[in-house]
């Protein structure tokens, strides 16, 4: 992922550097002269990232308020009278570099993800498969970049999805950005141990391969083949069945410091999870109790009891 590179360890001092459509963080830039401020990235999330906001309607130069613009069955993006192109100047608008995550603005031609009107030459509409040229180009520069729309961010699941990926890439890139050696990325493979098992087992294993050539590999060769499988392994949505695994792991690696009532307890929540009868969240706080009391401490090393701020929601599970 090139220019997006940059638990506990050296990587924790970054926060994360989020794009965002401007009008989300309630900048008047929208066509009409309003914004769209959306209450969890403005109240809620802020605080806890670094934003980059952005509106590539305005910086082609387009004023506020403005006739609204929208994008062509063809691909071009023209105002509603037809009377201009912004094509060429929205493709020439340059990339963001250095980001963990981005949110767009939802059905915006220039920044939705996807579902965006489109319109025949005769000015009616032609489908909903369009997707906004600005989010279109970025998307295709970073693939593994964490990126939503805020409308999507309504769902308990799938917020917490893009908040783990966002963390955990800042502290990707914190390690990567500075004087890293292959005993830190051996460091940091060992503490995202459970966090990328409960998403990519078969990814988490590549990049062990990759954290183990470390020392006789190019360096840049290394960090950029660890970032993306580290990055494409998270992309990959959790089940119950790999959440599941990795509790059990856990609960292996600390059985023999926990008194029988204690192991019994801790597979007893661990199957009933499984099984959907508790949630993702009682095992974890057990785990999370159990390494907070010391003499734990690869336990309590393990990004996945502590993967973002806990107050920005406590844990959905699958």
């Amino acid at each position: 992922m090139g220019e997006l590179r940059s638990g506990p360890g050296p990587e924790l001092a970054g926060r994360p550097r989020l794009g965002v459509s401007s009008c989300l963080l309630g900048a008047e830039v929208r066509f009409n002269g309003g914004h769209k401020r959306y209450r969890f990235l403005a109240d809620e999330l802020d605080g806890y990232v670094d934003w980059v906001p952005y509106c590539p309607e305005v910086e082609i130069g387009l004023g506020v308020p403005r006739e609204a613009i929208r994008l062509t069955a063809g691909g071009r993006l023209v105002n509603r009278s037809g009377t201009a192109d912004h094509t060429a100047a929205m493709a020439a608008l340059p990339l963001p570099a250095g980001l963990d995550g981005y949110v767009f603005k939802a059905k915006s031609p220039s920044c939705g993800i996807g579902g965006i009107p489109r319109y025949a030459d005769n000015g009616q509409p032609a489908d909903r498969a369009g997707r906004g040229l600005y989010a279109a180009r970025v998307l295709a520069a970073y693939p593994l970049l964490a990126a939503e729309e805020e409308g999507r961010l309504n769902d308990g699941v799938l917020r917490e999805a893009f908040t783990e990926r966002v963390f955990a890439a800042a502290r990707l890139r914190g390690l990567l950005s500075g004087p890293w050696q292959p005993r830190d990325l051996v460091g940091f493979h060992a503490r995202h141990k459970l966090q990328l098992l409960s998403h990519d087992p078969v990814r988490y294993r590549q990049a062990g391969r990759v954290v183990a050539a470390a020392g006789s590999a190019p360096r840049e060769r290394t960090a950029a083949a660890y970032q993306d499988l580290f990055l494409a392994a998270l992309a990959v949505r959790p089940t119950r069945g790999r959440h599941a695994n990795a509790l059990l792991h856990a609960f292996s690696r600390v059985s023999r410091e926990l008194d029988r009532p204690r192991r019994a307890d801790l597979v007893a929540r661990i199957g009933a999870y499984r099984r959907g009868e508790m949630p993702l969240g009682v095992p974890v706080a057990l785990l999370a109790h159990y390494a907070s009391g010391g003499g734990l401490p690869w336990l309590a090393s393990q990004s996945y009891l502590d993967p973002f701020p806990p107050v920005l929601r406590p844990r959905h599970g699958v």
